[in-house]
């Protein structure tokens, strides 16, 4: 990946941390409430983790988390 689309996507990913982290904190107290609530903190997670590693390794090719270009992201029927 070139500098410019290295640090876009960084900052892209910052933003979603700052984002999506009350959320997640938000969610971690409704989960003990309504324990059903996990799987949506859980997928928070994720996308946090997710963000995470793509600002800790800049060093990531493009192909590993950009989304696939063809039909195999589709959901089966």
């Amino acid at each position: 990946m070139s500098q410019p689309v290295t640090e876009r996507a960084t900052l892209l990913a910052q933003n979603l941390l700052e984002i999506l982290g009350p959320y997640e904190e938000e969610l971690m107290a409704l989960e003990r409430e309504i324990p059903v609530a996990g799987a949506l903190r859980r997928a928070v997670g994720i996308a946090i983790a997710e963000a995470c590693y793509l600002i800790s390794d800049p060093g990531v090719a493009q192909a590993e988390w950009a989304p696939p270009t063809d039909d195999s992201a589709r959901p089966t029927r």
